[in-house]
Order: C-alpha cells, then sequence, then structure tokens
C-alpha cells in the first residue's frame, strides 16, 4: 500500500509540474496554516481587526471623521470642493459599512458577526441622522444649484447631482409632514418586504385528504399533510410536474395583501417624493432613463421574439408528445423540463463528463490568459499573512498591470462551509479612489462561489455552469479593478443597476467562445485539452431555446413594469394583472388558479429594475459583437474597452457612456437589433455544429 500510494505521489507531482503557479495554486486544498511566530495583522490587513472588539475602534473612528467632515462642508471657509469633501464622507462611512456587512454575512464566528452586525447598525444610524441634516443638504444644493465656489468638472457635477438625489431619497427636501410620511412609507416598505419574501419560500401544507391519491406519493408527508416546496421543475413524472406547479404557486392571500401593499405604499412614496409612478423614481439615472423608454425596448423586442419562440415551443410539444400523447398540450411547468432534456440530448454527454477539464486552477489560469492578453493584467496568488481572512480556506490575489503595477486585491471565499451564504456575488470592501494627498486608495473585493472543497485525489472541478458563474463574479472584480475614478462613490460596480451586471455578463461571452475555452480546458490528469467535438458542442448548447428563455424574461420585466407603473394596479388583484400581462407578453397561457408572482421575491430587491437584466445583456451582446467577436484575445479592443467603459464606473451617466462607446444612440430599435442578431447568428451555429458533427 505504502508502494502504491508513493506511485500515485511521484505521478501526481510529474502532473503537477506542467501547471503554471496559479493554476497550481487553486488545484491545490487549503491548508490551515498555525501560526507560532508572526503577529496577527487583522481581517483584510486592518490593524483594528485583529479582534472583533476592533468592530467597536473603527466606528468611532468613522463618527468622529463624519463629524469633522460635516464641519468642513457646511463652513464658510471651506477650500476644497464640496464633492470630495461628499466623496470622502461616503468613503469613510462604506469603508465601514461594507466591510461589517461583509463579515456579519460570511464571517464562521459568532462574536466577529455580532460585533459586525452592531456595526453595521451604527453607520446605518449615523447615515439615517444625515438624511435629516437640513445644513448639510442646503450646502451640497446650493453647489449643485448655483456651482461650486471651486472649478468644477462634469464628473464633479454629475456626481455631486447623485449625492443630492441619494438625500432626497429620504424626502428632506420636503415639508416636514410631507418628509415625516417618506419615513413611514419606506419603513413599511421594508417590513412588507421581508415578510413577502420570507413567505415566498415558505412550502405550502396540505391537507392528504383533499387531494387525489395519485399525486400524493410525488410529495413528502407531515402527519395529515403534505409538503409541496418547490416547482419539481426536473421530474421526469410529467403529472408530478403539474401537480407541484399548481399547488406550490396556488394563491395565498396573506402573500396578496402583503405584494398589494407593497405596491401601494411605493406608489404613494413616488407621488410624495414628485414622481409620477414608482418607476419613474426607480429609474431616474439609469442607461434607459425612463419606464417609457423600458416599455418601448420589451414591446420592440417581444415583436421579434414572438415568432422564434414559438418554435422552440413547438420542438418542445413534439417531445411531449412523444412521452404523453399528441392531445397534451405545452404547459409553463413543462418548459425547464425539457430545456434541460434537450440540452442533455444535444451534448451527448452529462455536465459531470465535462468537469475534468474545468479544474479551478485551470479555470483560474484561463482568467489570467485572458486579463493579460487583454489588459497587460497578471493575477498573482499571494501568502496570506496571519489572521487576514475569515476562514483558512481563502485566495488573495494581487492584480497588477505590467506597467501601472498594483491595482488591488481579490479575496477568492470559493469554497462552501455551514453558514456561508448559498450564492454566488462579488463584495466591494474598499472602493478605489484618489486620496486628498493625491494617492490612489486601492480596491479591496470578495469573490464569493459554493464549490465543493478539493478532495485528497484531486482539484475541484467545475461543471460548465460553475464556469459561467466564476467568470461572471470575476467581470464584477475586474470591474473594480479597472475604474480608475476619482471618487469612490461611483467607482467599479456602483453605477446604474441597468449597467452595473453589463461588464460580468461580457464576461459570460468570453466563457462561451471556442478560442477562450481551449487556452484552458485541459483534463487535470493528462493535460490533454478538451476533443473538439465536445468544446463545439459545449458552446453551442448554452443557445438553445434562446428565443423562449428571453421571451420569458421579457414578460418578468414587463409584469415588474406595469406593477410599479403609472395608477399603480387600477383596483385590480396582481393575479389579475399578471394574466394580462402574460397574454401579451409570452407565449404560453396563464394557468387557472395559479399566482407566480407570490413567489417572485425579485419584485422586492428590483422593484422596477427588473427590466436590467435584459438591458445588460442587450448591451453586453453589443459590446462583443463590436469589439471582440471577432478576437477575443486583441489587446487593442481590450484597451479600448477598459479606457472607453469599465474606467468610468458611474462617473458620468450610463447612456452617454454606452452610446459614446458603441458609437450609436441607445433606442430600443439598436437594442433590439443587437440581441437578435444574436440569436440569429447563433441558430445558424447550431444548425452548423449539428451537421459538421451529426
Amino acid at each position: 500500500m505504502l508502494r502504491r500510494m508513493q506511485t500515485f505521489k511521484g505521478s501526481l507531482q510529474r502532473m503537477v509540474s506542467t501547471w503554471s503557479p496559479l493554476t497550481t495554486a487553486f488545484n491545490t486544498r487549503p491548508e490551515k496554516r498555525i501560526n507560532f511566530t508572526k503577529t496577527e495583522v487583522g481581517l483584510f490587513g486592518i490593524p483594528e481587526l485583529i479582534s472583533h472588539e476592533g468592530f467597536y475602534v473603527l466606528k468611532e473612528k468613522a463618527i468622529f471623521k463624519t463629524d469633522d467632515l460635516i464641519d468642513e462642508a457646511t463652513s464658510p471657509g471651506r477650500i476644497r470642493k464640496m464633492v470630495m469633501i461628499f466623496d470622502e464622507l461616503s468613503n469613510n462611512l462604506c469603508k465601514v459599512a461594507d466591510l461589517s456587512e461583509f463579515v456579519r454575512l460570511t464571517h464562521p464566528a459568532a462574536n466577529y458577526c455580532s460585533a459586525a452586525e452592531d456595526a453595521c447598525i451604527t453607520i446605518s444610524g449615523i447615515v439615517e441622522k444625515l438624511n435629516t441634516h437640513k445644513k448639510l443638504y442646503n450646502a451640497l444644493k446650493t453647489v449643485v444649484d448655483d456651482g461650486d465656489k471651486l472649478e468644477t468638472t462634469d464628473v464633479d457635477k454629475h456626481v455631486a447631482r447623485l449625492f443630492l438625489f441619494d438625500f432626497e431619497q429620504s424626502g428632506i427636501h420636503l415639508e416636514e409632514e410631507a418628509r415625516q410620511r417618506v419615513v413611514f412609507l419606506n419603513d413599511c416598505i421594508l417590513q412588507l418586504g421581508q415578510r413577502f419574501m420570507a413567505g415566498a419560500v415558505n412550502a405550502r401544507r396540505i391537507t392528504r385528504n383533499i387531494l387525489p391519491a395519485a399525486i400524493l406519493p410525488f410529495f413528502p408527508s407531515d402527519g395529515d399533510n403534505i409538503l409541496v416546496s418547490g416547482l419539481y421543475a426536473d421530474s421526469a413524472n410529467s403529472i408530478a410536474r403539474e401537480s407541484a406547479y399548481r399547488l406550490f404557486l396556488y394563491p395565498d392571500a396573506e402573500q396578496e395583501h402583503l405584494l398589494s401593499e407593497m405596491l401601494k405604499c411605493r406608489h404613494e412614496l413616488a407621488t410624495v417624493c414628485g414622481f409620477p409612478t414608482y418607476a419613474h423614481r426607480a429609474l431616474k439615472g439609469s442607461t434607459v432613463e425612463t419606464p417609457e423608454m423600458v416599455d418601448m425596448f420589451l414591446d420592440a423586442l417581444n415583436e421579434q421574439l414572438r415568432p422564434r419562440a414559438a418554435k422552440d415551443f413547438a420542438i418542445m410539444q413534439k417531445m411531449k408528445n412523444s412521452e404523453c400523447g399528441a392531445n397534451v398540450p405545452l404547459a409553463a411547468w413543462d418548459t425547464p423540463y425539457y430545456t434541460s432534456c434537450f440540452k442533455r440530448k444535444y451534448l451527448q454527454a452529462s455536465a459531470s463528463e465535462f468537469s475534468p477539464y474545468f479544474s479551478l486552477g485551470a479555470c483560474m489560469e484561463g482568467l489570467n490568459l485572458l486579463m493579460n492578453r487583454l489588459f497587460g493584467i497578471n493575477l498573482k496568488n499571494m501568502s496570506l499573512e496571519p489572521g487576514e481572512t475569515w476562514t483558512y480556506d481563502i485566495y488573495k490575489l494581487a492584480v497588477v498591470h505590467e506597467t501601472e503595477g498594483l491595482l488591488g486585491y481579490i479575496y477568492c471565499d470559493l469554497f462552501e462551509r455551514q453558514g456561508k451564504p448559498n450564492q454566488d456575488c462579488h463584495f466591494t470592501i474598499q472602493g478605489g479612489k484618489v486620496l486628498s494627498d493625491g494617492s490612489f486608495q486601492n480596491p479591496i473585493v470578495v469573490v464569493m462561489l459554493n464549490l465543493s472543497q478539493p478532495r485528497w485525489s484531486g482539484p475541484t472541478l467545475l461543471t460548465p455552469t460553475m464556469v459561467d458563474n466564476l467568470f461572471h463574479e470575476m467581470g464584477h472584480a475586474m470591474h473594480s479593478m479597472l475604474a480608475r475614478t476619482e471618487y469612490q462613490h461611483v467607482t467599479g460596480t456602483r453605477c446604474s443597476t441597468d449597467f452595473a451586471e453589463v461588464p460580468s455578463v461580457l464576461m459570460e461571452y468570453f466563457a462561451n467562445d471556442p478560442r477562450v475555452i481551449r487556452s484552458f480546458a485541459k483534463h487535470f490528469q493528462t493535460q490533454e485539452p478538451m476533443p473538439e467535438k465536445m468544446l463545439e458542442r459545449l458552446c453551442t448548447s448554452k443557445y438553445l431555446f434562446t428565443s423562449s428563455e428571453t421571451q420569458l424574461q421579457v414578460f418578468y420585466s414587463a409584469l415588474d413594469q406595469v406593477y410599479h407603473g403609472d395608477n399603480n394596479l387600477h383596483g385590480e388583484d396582481t393575479t389579475a394583472t399578471l394574466r394580462t400581462v402574460q397574454e401579451k407578453y409570452y407565449g404560453l397561457p396563464y394557468v387557472e388558479n395559479t399566482a407566480w408572482q407570490l413567489r417572485f421575491s425579485h419584485l422586492v430587491g428590483y422593484g422596477a429594475k427588473y427590466y436590467s437584466y435584459l438591458i445588460s445583456k442587450t448591451i453586453a451582446s453589443w459590446i462583443w459583437q463590436t469589439y471582440f467577436e471577432h478576437d477575443p484575445f486583441s489587446r487593442t479592443q481590450g484597451e479600448k474597452y477598459r479606457r472607453g467603459c469599465l474606467a468610468y464606473g458611474g462617473g458620468i451617466p450610463s447612456r452617454l457612456l454606452v452610446s459614446n462607446f458603441l458609437g450609436r444612440e441607445i433606442s430600443p430599435t439598436n437594442l433590439t437589433s443587437s440581441l437578435i442578431k444574436e440569436i440569429d447568428n447563433c441558430a445558424e451555429r447550431l444548425k452548423y455544429t449539428d451537421d459538421h458533427f451529426r
């Protein structure tokens, strides 16, 4: 046995020797490090955070610094631009708030979580007080309305207006009675939203004896009840899918009440603040700017998608006919199942068969190669100091430009653990900005995934979907690294919601390009590249049923706009509105006695902004076709993208940014044409690949 282990160890060493240092680091299981000699540096290298008690010190420093900056901003003898003082005030609070929020959500130690939560509450209290500070507000408004006494740029003026709008979100510009109403409504919206989100995921408990005996075996029992906790979208049994859909989405009076009241409160909030609808308030400063623009975009896209989506549904109907007979129509509970079946059939392999070519280290090396070719950037794995991270299995990447040097740090929290949020996301810990002494505060971010820990016998292996997610979140991180803005209030992803996803969605295009995948997808044991047939089928499979999936997003977006639009619900309940919108925007009919919207928790966090995914997807597609489709490794195009798009963050209005970068007006026609062109090109690519590899 020992000899066999030594033989395996030798072969592993030979295999590892062919990997780059970055690949080796990410393909090696992180080990707990015992510190005997070095002094701990504190979380993220912050000396105060060698102990959870350091959060008390940080928040006290923030309080004192806030008071000093308020005095400076309201002083007649002010010698700095108002926007610089406000950004320093924002930076002072965000550095504690963002750090504390991350630690509160992710740190495995209860004392750190509790101290971080206390710091979050303290900073929130400071912000609430600032939102009622009339003297500070008037000082800023005077500068925005009349100009600063110091020379300002267009960026200065834009950022100052953003600060003013943030101020006015709390109603500080209103008469006291109206301002108090705004405070009350915001509190109501928060509480209603929290209760709605909790109810949206609750299992449906149903008495067994009122249900047909044939469907009882599909669901777990709880005494005399059965529990339906989801849609069973992947079930091969059509009766199980239909039963779960009808039961899980059955109308719920309490959820209907919560959603209706939240929408009414939002509408009143908007009108008190001087907006026609909540959608107008939510879209101010966005890429599309107005709800009318969103409606025109959705209508134009829907018109183009309808015949294309109908072809997708026809294919699914044939699949259902072969399983259930010719007289059973396709329904909403069928589309996820048949989409998944068709993709598996097309791939001629399961997702796990691709995983050996996507070791975590290989994927990180692929990202490194791409960043180097596009921007002249290297991702360098750094040794961690004692106490620098919240758990032992964290990687730290230094983002280093070939001539500009260090641009920032990315901490990679990639592995699942108990108590960790089960979501893939990007956290800003410290935003980039120019400091008062002229130096640059480099950004610090965290990329979070939930991958399985590597085993002793090999590295963590990713499915194709996990690779997409990794590239997506790294797109956010690189946006933070490359936005060298003067002000942290508009750095990186701190831009309009409908533009913030553009760089991350664009990275998914790179992750789906055969030329890019070919550069890093190698078997973790043999280093053999992914076979060409597998590679082509993998890339083209992602475009199967794109039209019907996009049409579904159009439907969701349109429903969100109607709920937050003119005169709110016109007295209808939300299900009646759902039925009307579905008839116009989706190719499958509404299912009687269901209320899908009462499970749609995105209505809380993305109220009137759910369309942002579609707009981001459309703009990313437009950028890809214009700059990278011909050569995804072009340094020339990469530099244009960095200097003309990423570098600004939210420093200039996103509509102006996009139109300048793409050289065309942001109109419904131009937006729609780029996405439809992609869908049609993908249809041709699918046909070619199927014929070529048949």
